[in-house]
């Protein structure tokens, strides 16, 4: 199998990259395998491709010798071929504004079950699912996400209001964000960390701090200071940004969360925003 092309950059792009099998086949080998193809099983190099099934057969005898691309991926067990799953994704991905199940099964001419069933494992696909913590600058910020106690029915407003917790004061979720800077002479893009919180306070934003910020790191916009990282805060009543201290990464991030949740969901209970 030769090297794939350059990934698609636009919808027409994408539609003719991910109609050929062939090229679905080189392009999720290269992303997955980029050092050579290896057993899911044994993790063995020593396999051979059957064409006529576009699968692998390590040379090594065990169970389970025989295996597909898809194989202990997000696409194991899906009778959906990669094309509708690639294509899926790039609409996804690329869809500021969100997008729906209903929206994605008219695009690719799949169920509307199938097409929420996609939208969930893909979004699980895209969560960091590392262990690499924080380094460098770190932007820090919450945001309240969801209606307004004045716009919601009686009953609902009350309870709220009954409950009594710090995330309820004005009907919304909390929801804590860390941006990792993308260092101007570092090739990596910026990581971002986003969590519902209970509330606001320190002992909600503190243990999220601890796990995901290497010591000795630079924070920026958090208000409650640590000693084991460089602290740094800026008044927004004053200014947005003073040399390189702002949370503008942050703050973006906020916006595209937003843009994506009204104009798909129009709102989302705390429940589920955590999805």
């Amino acid at each position: 199998m030769g090297k794939t092309p350059a990934a698609p950059k636009t919808l027409q792009d994408a539609i003719r990259y991910f109609t050929d099998p062939d090229t679905c086949l080189a392009f999720m080998v290269e992303i997955r395998w980029p050092d050579g193809v290896e057993c899911p099983a044994c993790a063995s190099r020593n396999v051979q491709f059957i064409p006529t099934r576009r699968l692998w057969e390590c040379k090594t005898r065990h169970p389970k010798r025989q295996f597909s691309a898809k194989v202990g991926t997000i696409f194991e067990d899906s009778p959906l071929g990669l094309d509708k799953w690639f294509a899926a994704i790039w609409l996804i991905a690329n869809a500021k504004n969100g997008i729906s199940s209903y929206e994605l099964h008219r695009a690719l001419g799949v169920t509307q079950k199938t097409a929420w069933f996609m939208l969930h494992r893909v979004r699980e696909a895209m969560k960091s699912g590392t262990f690499m913590k924080m380094s460098g600058r770190v932007e820090a910020d919450e945001t309240l996400i969801g209606g307004e106690l004045k716009n919601m029915h009686h009953y609902r407003r009350e309870a709220k209001r009954k409950g009594g917790s710090e995330n309820y004061r004005f009907g919304k979720a909390v929801v804590a964000g860390l941006l990792e800077r993308n260092a101007p002479d570092q090739k990596k893009t910026s990581r971002v960390h986003a969590q519902v919180v209970a509330d606001a306070t320190a002992n909600s934003l503190m243990p999220i701090i601890d796990q995901r910020i290497e010591p000795k790191s630079k924070l920026t916009g958090h208000k409650f200071p640590k000693p084991s990282l460089v602290h740094s805060v800026i008044d927004k009543t004053e200014a947005y940004v003073k040399d390189r201290i702002h949370t503008n990464g942050m703050e973006n991030f906020w916006s595209l969360l937003k843009q994506m949740i009204k104009g798909t969901y129009v709102s989302v209970d705390a429940f589920h925003l955590e999805r």
